[in-house]
């Protein structure tokens, strides 16, 4: 066997040297970590406001159901008024008959469960809002723009109006 020398070569790293490396090696990560923080930053943005998005549809969604279910009971409410109005003339003709007064007063049971409520009318003061006035008269007794006589009740339903009242108003 031979001997053969090996050799090994050695470099010489100076202390400078390893410091440039670790310095290089440490502005990278730093790079990296606000590279990373700023993903961070706006991915956490755009989940926040998916979030948000993703609530005010929900709100709008319940909104939009409890609307609509509204407008069908009121929708239902208004194909009731026609009856509620035989009934009030029937009773109008036989103020003494008992059925229709039991059948009267089951209807205004019934709006009242449901929020319908009868706008107030005769002795009040005029309100186009609720009221109607298809006839003007004149009136001593009376003092200007009340109700003197209600020709078909009007009715709410909440605070929205069904039907206005028809009313005859003093002058």
């Amino acid at each position: 066997m031979t001997d053969e020398k090996k050799e090994v070569k050695v470099e010489e790293v100076s202390i400078k040297d390893a410091e440039n490396v670790a310095d290089v090696d440490a502005s990278e990560q730093n790079s990296e970590v606000e590279q990373l923080k700023s993903l961070l930053a706006d991915m956490n943005d755009k989940y926040l406001r998916l979030a948000a998005e993703l609530e005010n549809t929900r709100r709008r969604s319940a909104l939009d159901a409890e609307s609509r279910a509204r407008h069908r009971a009121m929708s239902v409410a208004q194909k009731i008024l026609p009856v509620m109005d035989a009934v009030d003339m029937a009773l109008k003709h036989s103020p003494d008959d008992e059925g229709i007064k039991s059948m009267s007063m089951a209807l205004e049971s019934a709006f009242n469960d449901i929020g319908i409520t009868r706008i107030a009318s005769v002795g009040q003061q005029l309100n186009p809002n609720y009221h109607n006035a298809i006839q003007v008269i004149e009136s001593a007794e009376h003092g200007s723009n009340i109700i003197v006589e209600e020709m078909q009740a009007g009715y709410l339903f909440g605070d929205t109006v069904l039907r206005s009242a028809m009313v005859i108003v003093a002058k």
